[in-house]
């Protein structure tokens, strides 16, 4: 399976949560930044013969800050050099409030067909304290064109334990981010990265958490609610109707390989996994004379693949089919990590059953606990 990420490094505002690869759009070199991605998967194809595309996620950053014609001009290009499979999955990420009737349009004529909105909460006070600028209405108006433009396939994120959230408020943004009806839904609890506006109120004692208790809590009303409205959890965060979990997403849990384009994007072809330059000025340079802008390139051991197979593959409700892991790697999954599995078994946090060894419900709340004991 071929899938593709690519990454628009461009923000109108920044959050005060993100830690991913963005700058501020103003007075930025956009213009010249999609001529330039664009040489850089000229580069790629030239020299790479690609099997069919199964899945193109384009990320960011916020790629719906690109004009209707950098739209075009990128999504063209995608058109034109990938050899896209009939029934692909081609995902774009978007902020509400960017979402004109008109972009969307654009869009939709070349071939997107799933649109994955940073909704994060149904609260405006909690929106502004995160350094959001949309609105509530403005998620309605954005799903509402979406729907207009005749996008069925549309996911929104959520966060919670955010500052100042309570179990009440949380489960409000659930009940009306349920009753838009959307196929899938993906919810995280805030993580507090370094580098950002909210890792430094923290480090100055000015960021008031709910604490893990009520963390939990609003980890278990998620689960409960999704279920209850019949989107399943097929992984730690995500929800979806059946037929409509993000195929791409599955193949980053599945340990499969992916080409990553752009600035600060990731990728993973053959046995190796490769970085871009993340900042703009350095990844552009190299395309400008003809190189590709890569910062770093790491061969995976045999131990490295199987151990990266258990922690992503355990974020998976299904968990690590026992057959697959034997046939991709040779070895028994029950021997290779005999003493992780007893003792994270022991603990109430894994079962194994004949086919598979995957999380209890209980491990879902402590996943990181238990991919540390496969490392």
């Amino acid at each position: 399976m071929t899938a593709i990420y690519i990454h628009i490094p461009f923000c109108e505002h920044i959050c005060y949560y993100c830690d991913f690869n963005k700058v501020f759009l103003e007075g930025q070199p956009v213009d010249k930044y999609v001529d330039l991605l664009i040489k850089e998967m000229e580069m790629v194809t030239e020299k790479q013969v690609m099997k069919p595309v199964e899945t193109i996620f384009v990320g960011g950053g916020t790629p719906t800050t690109l004009t209707e014609a950098q739209l075009t001009r990128l999504c063209s290009a995608v058109q034109r050099l990938f050899p896209i499979a009939k029934e692909a999955e081609f995902s774009f990420e978007a902020n509400p409030g960017d979402l004109s009737v008109s972009k969307l349009q654009v869009m939709k004529d070349h071939g997107v067909n799933r649109l994955s909105m940073g909704v994060q909460s149904f609260n405006n006070e909690l929106l502004k304290k995160i350094g959001r600028i949309h609105t509530v209405d403005d998620v309605y108006q954005s799903v509402n064109n979406a729907k207009q433009v005749g996008f069925e396939n549309v996911s929104i994120d959520l966060i919670f334990s955010l500052p100042g959230q309570t179990e009440a408020d949380f489960e409000d943004t659930l009940t009306k981010a349920l009753n838009l009806d959307l196929p899938h839904y993906s919810a995280y609890s805030l993580i507090i990265e370094p580098k950002t506006i909210f890792y430094n109120l923290m480090q100055k004692g000015k960021l008031l958490l709910p604490g893990e208790d009520a963390e939990a809590n609003m980890y278990e009303m998620l689960m409960s609610t999704m279920e209850k409205h019949g989107r399943r959890q097929y992984e730690i965060s995500n929800f979806a109707k059946p037929g409509f979990e993000s195929r791409h997403n599955i193949v980053y849990w599945s340990n499969e390989h992916y080409f990553g384009f752009g600035a600060g994007a990731h990728g993973y072809v053959g046995e190796t996994r490769y970085a871009n330059y993340g900042p703009l000025k350095k990844y552009m340079q190299p395309l400008e004379k003809n190189e590709l802008p890569i910062f770093q390139q790491k061969e995976l051991t045999l131990k490295e693949k199987m151990e990266e197979e258990m922690f992503l593959g355990l974020r998976k409700v299904v968990g690590v089919d026992k057959a697959q892991f034997q046939a991709k790697f040779g070895q028994p999954l029950d021997t290779t990590f005999a003493r992780a599995i007893e003792k994270t078994t022991e603990k109430g946090w894994l079962e194994s059953t004949q086919g598979s060894i995957r999380l209890t419900r209980r491990g879902r709340f402590l996943g990181n606990n238990v991919f540390q004991e496969f490392l």
